[in-house]
């Protein structure tokens, strides 16, 4: 009981930091950065369309996901649809929030690929589409032994943890280059970005302590 509630708890903590950086990163972009537009001639506004997506459609989700597999009132069977549906929902946001992120390096005439930011977020990126094919085809499919499904949660867990890790340390790497390169140190804006990224990894945090409880219910 004192494991249940201990998870509970740490779902409504991932909840509000989850939520509390959504909310910080859209007075960030919408206040401060001119908006969010994936089609503008300005871009910067596609820029944002890159970092708005990145966190708010594809971490954010990512982390929904994690945690409905283990902390939501609903049967196993629809536990892993939702499970399996949130991260595909995070996927083609993701994919779109890339995009945005190519087309804001031709708009300014970037190379594509040269920060570290760039290999880690791709990298988690790349790595978690194949995990959620890995899930599908061990997990979902009918055709998949329940002796297969054992011996491979445990990696599937593991790797599922990690990767969360490595979107948290994408989103952080992110931030600080790009409140470098707008040169702020002692504002409003690059405090507000420092919430932000706090909110991030408290979020990432959260999530990991609720899934970890979670298992063992």
């Amino acid at each position: 009981m004192d494991l249940k509630r201990h998870s509970s708890l740490s779902t409504l903590v991932a909840h509000f930091f989850g939520i509390l950086a959504v909310i910080l990163m859209l007075i960030w972009l919408l206040h401060y950065r001119e908006g969010i537009e994936y089609g503008s001639d300005n871009p910067f506004k596609v820029l944002n369309v890159h970092i708005f997506l990145m966190y708010c459609g594809f971490l954010f989700l990512v982390g929904q996901a994690m945690m409905t597999y283990k902390t939501a009132y609903a049967s196993h069977q629809v536990q892993k649809m939702v499970h399996g549906g949130l991260h595909l929902i995070g996927l083609i946001l993701g994919i779109v929030g890339i995009c945005a992120a190519f087309r804001f390096h031709d708009k300014i005439n970037l190379r594509d690929m040269v920060s570290l930011h760039s290999w880690i977020g791709l990298t988690t990126f790349i790595l978690l589409g194949l995990q959620w094919l890995f899930g599908a085809f061990t997990f979902l499919a009918p055709q998949s032994s329940s002796g297969t499904r054992t011996r491979m949660m445990p990696w599937h867990v593991l790797g599922g943890r990690a990767l969360l890790y490595m979107g948290i340390v994408a989103a952080l790497t992110g931030l600080m280059q790009r409140a470098t390169t707008l040169g702020q140190s002692r504002n409003a804006e690059s405090r507000l970005i420092n919430f932000l990224g706090l909110a991030i990894l408290l979020f990432g945090v959260s999530v990991d302590f609720s899934v970890t409880i979670g298992r063992y219910n």
